[in-house]
């Protein structure tokens, strides 16, 4: 019996084989990624470069550069240990004049007002006030409107708003403000109005997210252990809300949960009350809206993991001498994790983003940060504090996501 023998290959062939294989590697990995390029392209166009631009607003501030230059260059480089330079007063009035009647004024005065309450108007009566001459004293012209313009309190402030970028958005945006000297304190108790917000956001979110899982764990089991048409059914009244517009779901609640409402009449028809109980501008209304909208956030993916399982384990615990519960416990349940980590993970993401449902159904007190957010953006057009609310948001959720994906890589571990 004869054996081939192949012949040996020098270094040289070794080297060019190994070239033609990297080559080969590379062609593959370039394929790969011009097949996933559109999407990546997508995903930068319209996802995070919205984002950037968003972010980059909430600690923007060019606005009162652009509506008041001769003040700002001329207090560059003053310190407030120093005298407040007669130029600085000087170029301010100039800016004034330059300023009213357009809207640049109101750029200056809201910008300052923003900073500490009460320069708008201060901004205002000093632009009328200003005659035609060119004061010999600017300063102490305009220490005659008013005593604050000789303090060194509003010329810092000035300088501060002089930009090109402020931390002054996403401090007050967690309750925080920089005061003259620069250090960071708390708002007063009477200002502190966000926290208080994104802790209301945040635990409106958790109960929905908990009891959307108590609700939807049971639902999603029968959809899975059901055949035939009854499955079909059930499965269909858990779409329905996807096919439901979210202003029609919660109008609807809104007719349904009021004092002279359908669930009102029918609990004293059955005689569980004697009054109509109050169910919409509150939190029960705000909770009620938003389960309804988010369940079916929660049922599906637990749903697609309880069909993949197969039955015959739990029947092998029992044959094995455990009880019911016992085997649904600890063999079909932990099977099942991955799909309400993911459920959890939607319904708690997506619930602390809705605005339109708190906005309709809650009262004054139940109002979650999205209806901020959507405030400051669209009834007072201060896209800075809107983006850095935002800013916030994204933080804290992403905060959360890196947890819940690191304590499912540790039980996975």
């Amino acid at each position: 019996m004869q054996v081939a023998v192949l012949p040996a290959t020098s270094g040289n062939d070794q080297r060019e084989l190994l070239r033609s294989l990297r080559r080969t590697e590379r062609k593959r990995y370039f394929l790969a990624f011009g097949l996933i390029a559109p999407l990546l392209l997508f995903l930068l166009v319209n996802f995070l470069v919205p984002i950037f631009l968003i972010l980059k607003m909430s600690v923007d501030d060019r606005e009162f550069a652009h509506a008041a230059p001769r003040v700002v260059t001329a207090l560059a480089g003053w310190t407030p240990d120093a005298p407040i330079p007669e130029t600085a007063a000087q170029a301010l009035i100039e800016d004034l004049r330059a300023a009213r009647g357009t809207p640049a004024l109101n750029t200056i005065a809201n910008r300052l007002n923003q900073d500490s309450s009460g320069y708008r108007s201060l901004i205002m009566s000093t632009a009328r006030r200003l005659g035609k001459a060119t004061p010999e004293a600017p300063l102490q012209a305009l220490g005659q409107i008013s005593d604050i313009w000789l303090s060194s309190e509003i010329w810092q402030t000035i300088q501060r708003a002089s930009g090109p970028v402020t931390a002054m958005y996403v401090l007050a945006a967690i309750d925080l403000h920089q005061d003259s000297k620069g250090s960071i304190k708390a708002a007063p108790d009477n200002e502190s109005v966000f926290i208080t917000v994104f802790l209301r956001t945040f635990s409106i979110s958790l109960i929905v997210t908990l009891v959307c899982l108590v609700l939807g764990y049971p639902v999603a089991y029968l959809l899975a252990t059901t055949k035939g048409k009854l499955a079909s059914v059930m499965m269909l009244a858990v779409l329905i809300p996807f096919w439901t517009a979210l202003l029609v779901r919660t109008s609807a609640w809104v007719v349904l949960l009021q004092r002279d409402g359908v669930v009102n009449n029918l609990l004293q028809w059955l005689g569980l009350i004697q009054e109509p109980l109050t169910l919409v501008y509150n939190r029960t209304g705000t909770y009620v809206a938003l389960i309804h909208v988010l369940l079916p956030f929660m049922i599906l993916p637990i749903y697609s993991l309880m069909v993949g399982i197969r039955p015959h384990t739990v029947r092998a615990a029992i044959s094995l001498g455990a009880s019911p519960l016992s085997a649904f416990w600890r063999v079909f349940f932990p099977q099942t994790i991955p799909g309400v980590t993911t459920g959890c993970l939607l319904v708690f993401v997506l619930s602390i983003g809705f605005y339109i449902t708190p906005a309709l159904i809650g009262g004054a007190g139940d109002q979650m940060i999205g209806f901020f957010i959507a405030h400051f953006i669209t009834e007072t057009a201060n896209w800075s504090m809107g983006a850095a609310l935002g800013g916030w948001l994204l933080f804290i959720t992403c905060i959360v996501l890196a947890l819940l994906g690191w304590a499912k890589t540790r039980q996975q571990a």
